[in-house]
């Protein structure tokens, strides 16, 4: 697949161009910028940078961050089993418990949210460094409500880090979890509480809490497009109305005539 001149490949993390030095030079260089486009194209066009993750792949299997990016741009196409192939691959090369989670969310997309629960629980989780903690126990409330169990996702979800003031990475992505499983609950009035905390926390848009707390107010966007046509519908409505009326009135005496 074709690659941009401007990707050279120096652009990729320092220690996954470390990892490449295992590889020929011109090999190294090969995957590196296929791994540059992986994460370019990872969330807007993850089709593209699933091919592209492949090329990798077959060019340098054994190489742990090259099982990690196939293994996430995998993921980003809902390909969970394959994915879950590639974190697997990667941490027996690394040991470290850093997919965790993300091998627990695969366990949920293929339908096994119990196994998901299993691994919440695991030592590996203390392991973690509080981000993914966090992940953790997004990904062990949303399996409780794969199973049905909204009152226990919301539960899972209470913690110290979503009482926290403070904001961090993982804050807005946190209460917008919690606000959502409280309206799965259909405690409505908490819910539009902590859909307005995670926007408050969301400085890059990486959820959509404004929109929902919209709809739980009532507002409705409409299309400027089509505001012209709306006016006008409007607009001939009272005559239409009028016409109407007089047929009527006409049928009417007609009638009595009769």
């Amino acid at each position: 697949m074709p690659i941009p001149d401007d990707v050279t490949g120096d652009e990729i993390d320092k220690d996954v161009r470390q990892e490449l030095q295992s590889l020929p030079k011109g090999l190294a260089e090969d995957v590196s910028r296929n791994l540059v486009m992986v994460a370019k194209l990872i969330d807007e066009d993850p089709e593209q940078a699933y091919e592209y993750a492949k090329i990798a792949l077959r060019l340098a299997s054994r190489v742990a961050a090259v099982r990690e990016a196939a293994g996430f741009a995998a993921y980003a196409n809902q390909k969970f089993s394959e994915a879950l192939a590639e974190f697997r691959a990667a941490r027996r090369m690394t040991g470290s418990v850093e997919l965790w989670p993300v091998m627990a969310d695969c366990e949920r997309g293929l339908g096994r949210p119990e196994k998901a629960l299993d691994m919440a629980g695991a030592p590996e989780v203390h392991k973690l460094d509080k981000a993914g903690q966090v992940e953790m126990r997004l990904v062990a409330a949303g399996a409780r409500r794969d199973m049905g169990q909204i009152d226990a996702a919301i539960v899972t979800l209470q913690s110290p880090e979503l009482a926290s003031n403070s904001v961090q990475p993982w804050t807005a992505r946190l209460r917008y979890a919690y606000a959502d499983a409280l309206l799965a609950a259909e405690r409505e009035d908490e819910a539009r509480e902590w859909f307005a905390k995670a926007i408050e926390a969301d400085k890059d848009g990486s959820t959509d809490a404004s929109d929902r707390l919209a709809e739980l107010d009532g507002v409705e966007f409409v299309d400027a497009l089509h505001g012209d046509d709306a006016d006008s519908e409007e607009a001939v409505a009272p005559e239409a109305e009028a016409e109407s009326k007089a047929d009527a009135d006409a049928d009417a005496v007609e009638r009595d005539e009769d």
